[in-house]
């Protein structure tokens, strides 16, 4: 009867839902976003784009900007970059759903704007703000993202408003 048990263990285990490729999958996901993080940190499309698939749909839902594929997101970032030189991504918090197929990141941005974007005059602040990201997975890249944060906050804190 014993040399059954391993045989059943694995059969139980199965039937539950535990796969060793699905939880090996959940664990490079969560390296993806990790690097999101630091791919962001760094300022380095060299880094950051090969997490998203070819065809990202990248959304800022705050400016209600939304970039499709890697050259638009490639534009988007590239603008980012130079307004806000020498930011920092700190992920506080990261998700990837059991199926692969989600995630998501809690994350605090630190940096200071010293180029000037539509609807955001930059002031040469320093500032620190809490946002989110959710991201949708495919092929183990990013496929869409979106970012959510608080413009008032952000104002607030580089002197725009009081």
């Amino acid at each position: 009867m014993r040399r059954y048990n391993p045989i059943l263990l694995v059969v139980v285990l199965l039937l539950a839902g535990f796969s060793p490729a699905r939880a090996a999958d959940v664990t490079a996901l969560e390296r993806v976003l990790d690097e999101w993080g630091a791919a962001w940190t760094a300022a380095d499309l060299n880094r950051l784009l090969p997490l998203f698939t070819d065809d990202v749909v990248y959304e800022d839902v705050t400016f209600g900007a939304v970039n499709k594929g890697q050259d638009a997101l490639r534009k988007f970032a590239t603008g980012f970059f130079d307004a806000f030189p020498g930011n920092a991504f700190e992920v506080k918090s990261r998700f990837v759903s059991s199926d692969g197929k989600w995630g998501s990141v809690e994350w605090l941005w630190r940096g200071r704007q010293t180029k000037d974007m539509p609807g955001l005059p930059a002031t040469n602040t320093a500032f620190e703000l809490r946002g989110a990201s959710v991201m949708e997975f495919r092929d183990g890249k990013i496929s869409r993202n979106s970012d959510y944060w608080d413009l008032e906050t952000l104002r607030k804190r580089v002197g725009l408003i009081k």
